[in-house]
This record gives C-alpha cells, structure tokens and sequence, in this order.
C-alpha cells in the first residue's frame, strides 16, 4: 500500500527525522491559510499523487512570494498529472503539499527496500540527490552505493561509517546521520515497510539534515496490524475495480490489453499473461482467484473484468489441484448464466476431473463458450478473438 508524501512526512516527524513546515491543502481557502501559516518567502508546492515524476509532469512548483504561491495552488488543485507511473489518463490532483523552503549545501538520495535476492534491506545511496535513482544508475552508477544489511542483524554504526565516507560528509556529522538512518530503520523494520525512500534528503547549511522528499510503501499482508498505515489508504488513487476486488479479496491488478484473464495462482497468471503476449495479444488484467475459484468466485471476478469495456473476451485458465476441474466448471456455469457476459469466454482446464469438466462445458450449450485442455491453444483462441478475427 502507498502513501502520500504528506503521510509519509507525519511518519517521518513521529520517529524524529526532520522535515520542512508544512501542511496539505484541498482547497484555495485551506492554502492561503496554510501559506499565512508559514514563514519566509520561499515556499514548496507539490501535487499528492501516488506516483513518481512530479516535477517533470508540472506537479512541483517552487514559489517566491505568498502571491505566488496562491496562483500556484490554483493551477496545481484540479490539475491531472500525466507521469511515466500514472495510467494514461494520469491522475487527478486533489490535494497539494505546501511547505517552507529551505537553504541546503548537498542533496542525497537515500532509500531502504527489501532484496528478495540476497533476502536482506538493501541501504541505498546516491551522492546524485533530487534526480531519478533511475537515470543515475544509467549514466553514473558509480554515484550510488548499496549497502546489504542482515535483518537478523539490524542497522549497525559502521554502516553509517562507510556512508559517510562514501558520500565524503564531515565525520562530525556521524551521530546525526546514524540517529537518522536508525529512525528509518525502525520505521521501516516496525511498521513492515516494502520501501522507504528520501529523494532529496538533504544537508542545510546549519548542519542538518532534513528530508525534502519522502515516499513509503508497505506490505499489503502486514496491513492487519497496522491500523494506523490502512487508515492512510486514499482509495482515489487507484483503480475502482481494484478497490472493489480487494474488498472481495481477489488479487485484481488493472493492465492496458483486451484479453480479460481468471486464473488460479499468481504464478500460473504470470504465465498465462507472457503467452498472451507471445501470441500477439495484450493482457487486460492480472486476477489471480486464488482459493475462490467456485461459482460465486468466477461470478465476481467475471464482473471485475467486464468493468473494463476494452475487454473483447475472458480466458479463463485454471489448473485443478486441490480444487476440483468439475466443481470449477460447475461454477463457469453458473457464472456464464447469472452474469450477461456481452463477450466470448474461452476455458482451459487441467488437474483433476478435467475431462469431466471440459465435458460439462461443451455440452452447456452456452452461447460464447469456447472450450481447450491446451494452454497455447486457449491463449491463442483467446488472442484471436479479442482482435475479431474468429
């Protein structure tokens, strides 16, 4: 689950990490008094959206008066933001940031996410803050450092000892950067972060350091126990189908293509995705039904899919391990009969009772189901019908 930088900054002051004074606005009214508030003349305006590539997209505006800011408050609220990480039709911007400026001699990147690899947090630095780690990697991978540390272990002191060597920081500035990097690592240890990243943090020219930018995710599966982070949940910020999947507990992830998938396990759905790709088509959707994959399960996310109108038909491949071939067939049934489909359905079955259950299919009579007990030829049936061209 993301967050907005507002959010994250809230965290981000509880656990003693510094940042800049400021507020977030939804409205004219709300910014000039979050703007009388502040104090100097400089002032950071920034569109809350959950995706990268603000500043690029026009969503972050750096203003030199109070007047200024307003008529950016008013270009920025209403605004939809197109980035490289929103959907096509980009986001719409309903809430701004609004801070004090601050004076500061270095920007770094910094950031704390998990190696599935190594199985241990990745500590990862740049020298090259305030710009996309992305780019940097590409043109100077050797401004950035990744430090692997053992979570059996923790953060230890001489890891801030080889940052700051690295990122050549006066030493006397070792114990505030081992406080900051320890609050971090609390937060990201406690509250079961998948990443948490500071874009710049930077150094003020009164030896401080603040962090300008800030950006958290957090484990989906954790959620349970961390009331406070699912209260933060802004449902605005993503699909509505997704939201309504998540209510019914389907894991539904909204894509760019025409063939609408229902599949059991997320590995298999990975699978069947790539071959549709192969075979020239364009996957809808990720949904992996997972456990759900009765009548009632393929019903729901039979709806799911058909929220998406660029949908031109269903592939539905399900591999029956401990689910049945002919209880899921059953349940296609019933779900081809209790929902208008508007869409051809094409069925590939493998596991047990398979053959019972292709039978069923077949001898359904329903108007637009097409039936396989091979993968690439459902897929590639699937591909074909999505362009019209069977």
């Amino acid at each position: 689950m993301n967050i907005h930088e507002f959010q994250a900054k809230e965290i981000l002051k509880r656990y003693g990490v510094n940042v800049a004074k400021g507020a977030v606005a939804e409205n004219l009214e709300q910014a000039s008094e979050i703007l009388n508030d502040l104090e100097g003349e400089i002032f950071a305006l920034k569109a809350q959206i959950h995706a990268g590539g603000r500043g690029l997209a026009g969503g972050v505006k750096i203003a030199s008066s109070r007047e200024q800011a307003i008529q950016f408050a008013s270009k920025l609220l209403g605004m939809t933001l197109i980035t490289p990480q929103t959907p096509k039709n980009g986001i719409l911007v309903r809430k701004i940031y609004i801070e004090e400026g601050l004076n500061f001699k270095q920007e770094i990147y910094l950031s704390l996410a998990f190696d599935r690899n190594s199985e241990k947090i990745s500590l990862i630095v740049s020298k090259d803050g305030g710009v996309s780690i992305e780019e940097t990697a590409k043109q100077n991978p050797h401004l950035i450092k990744t430090i692997s540390i053992d979570p059996q272990i923790g953060l230890c002191g001489f890891h801030t000892k080889e940052l700051i060597n690295f990122l050549q920081i006066d030493k006397i500035l070792w114990s505030k950067l081992d406080t900051l990097l320890q609050n971090l690592y609390k937060i990201y240890i406690f509250k079961d972060a998948n990443l948490i990243e500071i874009n710049p943090l930077v150094l003020t020219q009164d030896d401080e350091f603040y962090a300008l930018d800030a950006k958290m995710s957090f484990d989906d599966s954790a959620l349970f126990r961390h009331e406070d982070i699912r209260a933060l949940n802004d449902e605005t910020q993503t699909d509505t189908s997704e939201n309504e999947a998540k209510a019914q507990r389907l894991n539904y992830i909204k894509l760019e293509g025409s063939v609408g998938c229902v599949v059991n396990g997320a590995g298999l759905a990975m699978a069947t995705m790539d071959i549709i790709k192969e075979l020239g088509g364009e996957a809808a959707n990720f949904l992996d039904v997972g456990g759900a994959a009765t009548g009632e399960g393929v019903a729901k996310a039979f709806r799911l899919i058909l929220n998406d109108r660029r949908v031109k038909v269903i592939f539905v491949n399900i591999f029956g391990g401990i689910v049945r071939c002919d209880r899921i067939a059953a349940g296609i049934i019933e779900a081809c009969q209790s929902t208008p489909l508007g869409v051809p359905v094409v069925v590939r079955l493998d596991g047990t009772n398979a053959k019972e259950a292709l039978d069923m299919l077949k001898n359904s009579a329903l108007k637009g189901l097409h039936t396989s007990d091979d993968l690439f030829e459902g897929a590639r049936l699937a591909v074909m019908l999505a362009k019209g061209e069977k």
